[in-house]
């Protein structure tokens, strides 16, 4: 987090932790906030590389699951980075600056280990792969007033999910679930943020992560890298995935996965009614009795929920999830109470 900008933060009574937002003081209210109103919150526990030269979008286009080819000055997208096995390494929100850079948002503890990966295969190519997580700071605006508050900060504001705006000192991207990110430079995050914070309430990362989760957005962490292929964690369904264009890592399972086979696992959105002491994390392994003993499933991602216990996404064998109690942690353990996703799936 940028130092000044976690002075900032601090000074209004956020409560940092590993290099997150927990919470400004009353983390309950925050999320019923989330829930019923409009939060605003840092994203600063996200990392942003910049894809910067000529060949930038091009060589995304050659790494990454979706068609990169398609992000604009006015478009957002998501994508993977998989291994040659088709694994998902990273999950990705893209978009392009007002010059021809493309960025690339993930979790900041998977930053460093990515942009090595990434520029081990940049070669010849008129790109270069850079932390630019300093270059800017990252607001998310959320709940019933957030269109307005934007538009009345800017004059106007993204009406689609995946639109973006551009003006002088901050980006907005519209993102699914009447979510949106600001992305500011550092001199006019705090005047921006003390304007917006007057009727939208300051929140911890937990509120965004729950905000994800309820939009049916997979985040992966180091807990998940290499568990999932991008159906599995529902890529395809979010726009991710595009099956007609060339090779890229894992390129032929994804293809393979989608047409000689059925995608024998998914993301699903659940509930689970625990206890705060004994909270869900990713990476944890879901059980059902059809299994014989086998892990059915793994937490995607978890986040408390505002009327108690915790929302998650589980990726889960699907033949389990239409047929059994999924348990997590193990056959005793609380079951999954499955929620409806804000997408359609096709299995």
């Amino acid at each position: 987090m940028i130092p000044d900008w976690q002075q900032f933060l601090s000074a209004r009574d956020a409560n940092l932790r590993d290099g997150r937002v927990a919470d400004f003081g009353d983390a309950a209210a925050e999320l019923h906030m989330a829930q019923h109103g409009t939060v605003l919150c840092d994203l600063s526990h996200f990392g942003v590389i910049e894809f910067a030269g000529d060949d930038a979008q091009t060589f995304l286009h050659n790494q990454l699951t979706s068609d990169v080819k398609k992000v604009q000055t006015g478009t957002s997208q998501y994508s993977g980075y998989c291994t040659p096995k088709g694994r998902l390494l990273a999950s990705l929100l893209l978009w392009r600056g007002t010059q021809p850079s493309c960025f690339a948002q993930l979790p900041q503890e998977l930053l460093p280990a990515i942009i090595k990966r990434l520029s081990m295969y940049i070669l010849r190519s008129k790109v270069k792969a850079a932390d630019a997580s300093a270059a800017s700071v990252r607001m998310g605006l959320a709940g019933v007033q957030a269109q307005a508050l934007l538009a009345a900060a800017f004059g106007t504001a993204p009406d689609q999910p995946h639109a973006v705006l551009h003006h002088t000192q901050a980006s907005v991207l519209a993102l699914p679930g009447g979510r949106y990110e600001i992305v500011a430079v550092p001199e006019y995050a705090a005047a921006l943020w003390s304007a917006l914070s007057k009727a939208a309430r300051p929140a911890g990362a937990a509120c965004w992560d729950w905000l994800e989760i309820r939009a049916g957005i997979a985040t992966i962490v180091p807990a998940t890298q290499e568990h999932f292929v991008p159906q599995m964690a529902n890529l395809d369904a979010t726009g991710a995935v595009a099956f007609n264009k060339g090779c890229y890592p894992g390129q032929e399972i994804v293809a393979r996965t989608q047409y000689l086979g059925k995608v024998k696992r998914r993301l699903y959105l659940a509930h689970l009614d625990v206890k705060a002491d004994a909270a869900p994390q990713a990476g944890d392994e879901l059980y059902s009795a059809d299994m014989e003993g086998q892990a059915s499933g793994m937490v995607a991602s978890a986040a408390p929920a505002p009327d108690g216990g915790y929302d998650v996404l589980a990726v889960i064998q699907v033949s389990s999830a239409e047929t059994q109690p999924v348990h997590w942690r193990s056959l005793d353990g609380p079951a999954l109470q499955l929620l409806a996703l804000p997408y359609s799936l096709s299995h």
